[in-house]
């Protein structure tokens, strides 16, 4: 049986994953090309932060050398960024000119960094922080400059002054929220974590706008001007204030987005040939930004390569968890309670320990914790799988322990 044709545009963590739980399930089906706008096989995106901490090389986080890719009989083209999709004759078009034809289209183009709208927003020294080429000039600056503003005070923003501080540099994260990880801890928790960042040099600025960036003289950066007054020096700027999913190929090519590439529960776009997952896909209005959902979506759009055609992905519950050594913290699910919400909370600021466990309706919906987060993983299983926890609501701040296990089993029975 003649091959069909199987394109994928973006080399990253959610695409290669498809296309390892494809090769599971049907090594025969396709003739698979893989376009990379990268000149690098592809790595563990979330590991860039130990990198630029200097904990880990980026050798070490590399997922799939280039030998996979040779074994699984792949055509990797790297550093060729698509640029056209043309659906009438089912081809990609790369901007050196190069075109592969399509038989199925995976678009798995993640998202780019928002850069703010400012002043100066162009001069050297200000980056995103996304792939290996950005930490590499992080790791450069800090060798030769001294002063780093961080814009943004959520996860990838702190991992990145974490590493920077670790570099040498002088750090100070500008956060127009009223506390770090806004999105991701509640206020008692996120002013922990600022307590314990400031012990090891990090500077913060929160309820704080940039208005503008200002040339050193040079054509670099050389401070930041600050909305409500006030400027600081600045020889290295990192945009971390949020990503947008890269949509760009797809809009030209006609296919509906909205915060995203919009996805059906078989990751298919409106067109039936061409399949959309990770950060550039929006299912059900959600463009998740996060490892775990991915890999959940890379599962069921494998499933429907394959001709299977029985998965379905119903979206995600989430969790978070920050990486920086000693620092120790996990959030999952509506962790911010309301309407209808019963709240549990164990709060130690001395010994650096928060816990706040959200309840409605006899379940766990969300969870906050910081400085133990030992239960952080059975606390998401509870929320998930949406077990009732009237048996156990007495002792649930303690956690998973064998008798709770034992516990919800009996009363889901």
């Amino acid at each position: 049986m003649k091959k069909l044709k199987l394109v994928m545009i973006g080399n990253g963590m959610a695409g290669v994953r498809t296309l390892e739980e494809l090769l599971k399930l049907s090594d025969e089906l396709y003739e698979i090309t893989v376009f990379g706008a990268e000149p690098h096989a592809n790595y563990n995106r979330i590991l860039l932060s130990p990198v630029l901490a200097g904990e880990q090389t980026f050798e070490e986080i590399v997922l799939n050398d280039l030998g996979w890719y040779q074994e699984n009989g792949i055509k990797l083209l790297l550093n060729r960024k698509v640029v056209q999709i043309d659906r009438t004759r089912r081809r990609v078009i790369a901007e050196d000119g190069s075109e592969a034809a399509y038989d199925r289209l995976l678009i798995a183009t993640g998202s780019t960094p928002f850069i703010l709208p400012i002043p100066g927003n162009d001069l050297r020294g200000v980056i995103g922080y996304r792939d290996i080429a950005d930490t590499q000039a992080m790791i450069d600056t800090a060798k030769t400059h001294q002063h780093a503003v961080v814009i943004g005070g959520g996860l990838l923003g702190l991992e990145a002054a974490n590493g920077l501080m670790l570099r040498g540099m002088d750090v100070t994260v500008v956060h127009i929220g009223e506390w770090l990880l806004d999105r991701q801890l509640d206020q008692a928790s996120g002013q922990l974590l600022q307590s314990a960042l400031e012990s090891r040099g990090l500077k913060f600025r929160l309820g704080e706008q940039t208005q503008a960036l200002h040339d050193a003289g040079n054509g670099r950066v050389g401070s930041v001007q600050f909305k409500h007054g006030g400027v600081i020096p600045a020889d290295l700027v990192v945009m971390a204030a949020g990503i947008r999913p890269n949509t760009e190929l797809a809009e030209r090519a006609g296919l509906p987005c909205s915060r995203g590439i919009l996805v059906n529960d078989t990751l298919q776009t409106n067109d039936p040939r061409i399949y959309a997952i990770g950060e550039c896909a929006s299912h059900r209005g959600i463009a998740y930004g996060l490892v775990a959902p991915l890999f959940e979506q890379a599962k069921v759009c494998a499933n429907h390569l394959a001709q299977l055609g029985f998965a379905r992905y119903q979206g995600s519950v989430t969790s978070t968890k920050l990486k920086v050594t000693g620092i120790d913290l996990f959030s999952a699910g509506d962790f911010m309670g309301g309407e209808g919400t019963e709240t549990i909370t164990l709060s130690d600021p001395i010994g650096g320990v928060y816990k706040k466990l959200v309840i409605k309706d006899d379940v766990l919906v969300g969870t906050c914790l910081y400085g133990d987060t030992a239960d952080g993983g059975w606390y998401f299983r509870q929320i998930r799988e949406k077990h009732a926890i009237g048996e156990i609501r007495d002792h649930l701040m303690f956690g998973g322990s064998s008798g709770m296990e034992q516990a919800l089993g009996d009363a889901d029975r």
